[in-house]
């Protein structure tokens, strides 16, 4: 029989494409490269899987940067309330977290929402083939015709291409879908790993490893012009940097330094004090607690991990007391506790990038179905478009929006 529509890639676009076109009517065979669906949905967040943000659309939209008008059909007819009441309705209830991020409720993780989402599409008619890998992409005239996978050669007149980007390899998400992509005449923008930790020079002590700071203001600078502003958290990982102040900026340093400018990080330790009220309250430690010695005094201030490493980098006796710190000196951890610098050079591989930057031409996709502009019956949805957002649920909610309208389109088509 000939599968009317045919979806390949079984993560957050796949199984919503899927599900959707059968919703619509369509049959609809679903090719899934691994042994089991969503490997990516599962270990996203920590395993937590932040799927979407509460945020309204257009602050929503503004988290993808320029090519963010792109989503704005997609996000007007499948947005964050839709895939919460579709989670809910498969007995899956969430939870709005700080900053509006929404994860399964309290005991549900990642895997749950995979199992909910597969057992969903399966329910509705869905044939899901693993361990199917797609080869290539068969067109005719203009239009699409079947499919070649690892396993065998599938007739079809639709074909929505879910998999994924170049990150998380080990899940599946290996790159195929841009070379099919570009194969057949699609333009490719420069794949770069995004959301992905900052490494620096000199490399970041051992020690830090594993320090996790909270309301810290991040500066990034490139060529020494002021370009990113964050607040927020900022963790030491491997000797490199990361957290959600790290991975908001980690794109603008990823394309600066492929263009071999210069990449700067200045650290505030003490955003809510100013350099005269942090003074103040370092003077005050320091005379009350004058017998102590500086590394104890400064453990009011830093954490534990962090004291040793102000100390060196400002050239401060560990040992020294109260008494004898000179107001030379603490106007020097006044300093560096408001600009801790740290010189960029270079940045974690697509294996430990959260998304890829990068992807196929937005110019050559319909926005209101994500149907290719040169080939009839293509749809191109998710992490193959040259779409990349914020950390916070953003990026699974381009997927699931991407995916839903393919699979409508795609099914209406028929």
């Amino acid at each position: 029989m000939t599968n009317q529509v045919v979806v390949a890639g079984g993560g957050a676009a796949g199984l919503l494409a899927a599900g959707r076109a059968a919703q619509k009517g369509a049959h609809v065979l679903l090719l899934e490269k691994m042994k089991l669906p969503g490997r990516k949905i599962g270990i996203s967040g920590k395993g937590r899987c932040n799927l979407t943000n509460t945020a309204a659309l257009p602050d929503f939209i503004a988290h993808y940067g320029k090519n963010g008008r792109f989503l704005h059909q997609s996000f007007s007819r499948f947005f964050s309330q839709d895939i919460i009441a579709l989670l809910e309705q498969l007995h899956l209830p969430v939870q709005t977290e700080r900053g509006g991020r929404v994860f399964p409720a309290e005991g549900k993780r990642g895997v749950d929402v995979v199992k909910a989402l597969e057992r969903w599409v399966k329910d509705l008619g869905v044939e899901i083939r693993y361990s199917t890998t797609l080869i290539d992409i068969v067109v005719e005239n203009g239009r699409i015709t079947g499919v070649k996978t690892n396993r065998e050669n599938i007739s079809c007149t639709s074909l929505i291409m879910a998999t994924g980007g170049a990150t998380y390899p080990l899940t599946g998400s290996t790159g195929d879908g841009y070379r099919l992509l570009e194969k057949l005449g699609h333009t490719l923008t420069p794949l770069r790993p995004s959301l992905v930790p900052l490494l620096t020079s000199p490399k970041i002590p051992s020690e830090l490893n594993g320090l996790q700071l909270k309301n810290i203001k991040t500066r990034l600078f490139i060529d020494s012009k002021r370009k990113e502003e964050q607040f927020g958290e900022l963790y030491f990982v491997d000797s490199a940097l990361s957290g959600p102040v790290i991975l908001t900026v980690s794109l603008t340093a990823v394309d600066a330094l492929r263009r071999k400018l210069k990449v700067s990080l200045l650290l505030d330790l003490k955003p809510a004090l100013s350099d005269i009220q942090l003074d103040k309250r370092l003077q005050s430690d320091v005379t009350t607690r004058n017998k102590e010695e500086i590394s104890s005094i400064l453990r009011g201030l830093l954490p534990a991990q962090l004291v040793q490493f102000c100390l060196h980098e400002t050239d401060i006796s560990p040992t020294l007391t109260g008494n004898d710190l000179s107001g030379k000196d603490r106007k020097k951890l006044v300093t560096w506790m408001k600009n801790v610098r740290f010189e960029i050079t270079a940045y974690g591989s697509m294996d430990e990038a959260i998304v890829t930057a990068g992807g196929i031409k937005l110019q050559e996709i319909d926005p209101n179905t994500m149907q290719s502009k040169k080939i009839d019956g293509l749809y191109i949805t998710g992490e193959l478009l040259d779409i990349d957002g914020d950390t916070g649920g953003f990026n699974l909610q381009a997927a699931f929006s991407t995916g839903w309208i393919a699979g409508e389109a795609a099914a209406c088509r028929q």
